[in-house]
């Protein structure tokens, strides 16, 4: 639609329309020709024959398809459409009508941030819980504990009311090899010296985890002994006999101990991956192949 000032503008062109109609008859042409020649729908052709501009759009188009349609049927209209004074097309100015009160604009703002911080809290609550662990064990290794596989020479006595002397050990018989279900075992919580002799074996192996390890231990039947992910701080000891190959991630940070002598793992180890097998005797070995 184009406003009344454009329309007045157009008027001094009066007559285009009257002359394309009576050239348009005379060559014998209907309004559906003229539309299909020309590619106008119908009603832009009957609108421009009776000069209702209003219907056509911007000035610029009018003149457009007024040129086209006199081209058509031969017809000169220059001269009259040059007298028709039609200012330059100024695109409509957009003014705003809405306006939002400022107290709901901070409350909008605040909605928005409070979303964001509980999106945040969604995302990194979970993540805080899942590390947790992992950190505190890492802080704080487990202290190694006497095995209850192995029995005790001696377990110490703390002091009670009777009077019994706390530098007085207790002695504990050594089980029967023939019979080890008729003796009950006696575990003792507090921790056993590793020097002790009476706890560790002879060609005892022995890993001490400093950090995350994945280890593949397998027995000297194929089968596995254990397949894991071994925190920092754990130990694992295993007598001859109970383990053929040991695969070992993280190298790096797991201490290997062969009867109490620590087994230098640069032969058996690459990438920070070690692999040895352990003979019937508890003896480490490059992994045969």
């Amino acid at each position: 639609m184009i406003d009344d000032q454009t329309v007045s503008a157009l008027e001094t062109a009066a007559g285009c329309g009257t002359r394309l109609r009576q050239a348009r008859e005379a060559a014998g042409l209907t309004l559906e020709d003229v539309g299909s020649r020309l590619r106008m729908p119908v009603q832009v052709v009957r609108s421009l024959e009776e000069e209702q501009w209003q219907k056509l759009g911007a000035p610029v188009f009018v003149r457009g398809q007024l040129r086209s349609y006199a081209r058509l049927l031969d017809v000169d209209v220059g001269q009259l459409l040059e007298q028709a004074q039609v200012g330059p097309v100024v695109p409509p100015t957009l003014v705003s009508h809405t306006h939002t009160p400022r107290a709901r604009r901070i409350a909008e703002n605040l909605g928005r941030r409070v979303l964001y911080v509980g999106i945040t809290a969604v995302l990194a609550v979970p993540v805080w819980f899942a590390t947790r662990g992992h950190f505190d064990g890492s802080a704080t290794p487990s202290p190694n504990t006497a095995s209850l596989d192995a029995l005790p020479a001696a377990v110490p006595v703390t002091p009670s009311a009777a009077g019994i002397e706390p530098s007085t050990p207790v002695e504990v018989a050594a089980a029967p090899a023939s019979k080890p279900a008729a003796t009950p075992y006696v575990a003792s919580l507090a921790p056993v010296p590793r020097s002790a002799p009476a706890a560790a074996a002879a060609n005892t192996l022995e890993m001490q985890f400093n950090g995350d390890s994945w280890v593949d231990i397998g027995g000297p039947d194929g089968t596995s002994v254990e397949k894991a992910l071994i925190k920092s701080g754990e130990s694992r000891s295993f007598t001859p006999g109970q383990v053929a190959r040991v695969t070992l991630g993280n190298a790096s940070a797991v201490q290997v101990q062969q009867n109490g002598a620590i087994v230098d793992l640069t032969p058996y180890q690459r990438a920070n991956v070690a692999r040895f097998q352990v003979s019937s005797e508890g003896s480490v070995v490059p992994v045969s192949h």
